[in-house]
C-alpha cells in the first residue's frame, strides 16, 4: 500500500511496508560532496527505518538504533562542516540564518540521543526521533538546501 508524505514543495511516496525514503535527483543541488553526503543520509535513514519499523524485539534492535545515533550525532556535523564551507566560498546570503538551522538540529539530535542514552528501550522515543529526522531531512533537503543551489547557479551564470 502507498502512502504519500504531505510537504509544502514534494509529494515523497512511501511504500507503507517498507517506509523507504527515495533520494531523487532533483534534490540534488549540484555540489558533488554534499549530493554524496545526502545520498549517504537517505541510505542511513533508510536503514534506521527498517530497523525500527522491524517485528523484532528491542534487545534485537538496539545495537543499530544505537549506531543510527552514533552515526547521526557525528555525520550530521562533519556534512554541516561541508555544506557551510561551500556557502562561505559563495558568499551565501543566508548562511548565518541556515547556519542556526543546523546547530538547532545538531542540538535536537543530541538531546534525543542523551535520552536515548538514559533510557534505551523508550520505543516512544525512538519512533519520536525517527519521524522528526525524517521530516527535518525530506524539509531540509527539499526545502532550505535548495536555496543554495539556486543561490549557486545564479552566481556561476553571472
Amino acid at each position: 500500500m502507498l502512502e504519500t508524505i504531505p510537504d509544502k514543495r514534494h509529494q515523497v511516496k512511501r511504500n507503507k511496508e517498507d517506509k523507504k525514503v527515495i533520494w531523487k535527483d532533483k534534490y540534488a543541488i549540484g555540489v558533488e560532496v554534499i549530493d554524496r553526503q545526502h545520498k549517504e543520509l537517505f541510505e542511513r535513514f533508510n536503514k534506521f527505518l527498517k530497523v525500527v519499523r522491524s517485528e523484532h524485539s528491542m534487545e534485537e534492535k538496539i545495537d543499530d538504533i544505537e549506531e543510527t545515533f552514533n552515526f547521526m550525532g557525528e555525520y550530521v556535523i562533519a556534512h554541516f562542516q561541508s555544506e557551510e564551507a561551500v556557502q562561505k566560498k559563495y558568499n551565501f546570503p543566508e548562511y548565518e540564518r541556515h547556519h542556526q538551522i543546523h546547530e538547532n538540529f545538531k542540538k535536537d539530535v543530541m538531546e534525543f540521543k542523551r535520552k536515548f542514552e538514559e533510557d534505551k528501550y523508550n520505543e516512544e522515543l525512538i519512533m519520536e526521533f525517527s519521524g522528526r529526522i525524517l521530516t527535518w531531512l525530506i524539509n531540509h533537503v527539499t526545502g532550505e538546501d535548495q536555496k543554495i543551489s539556486k543561490y549557486i547557479n545564479r552566481k556561476e551564470e553571472e
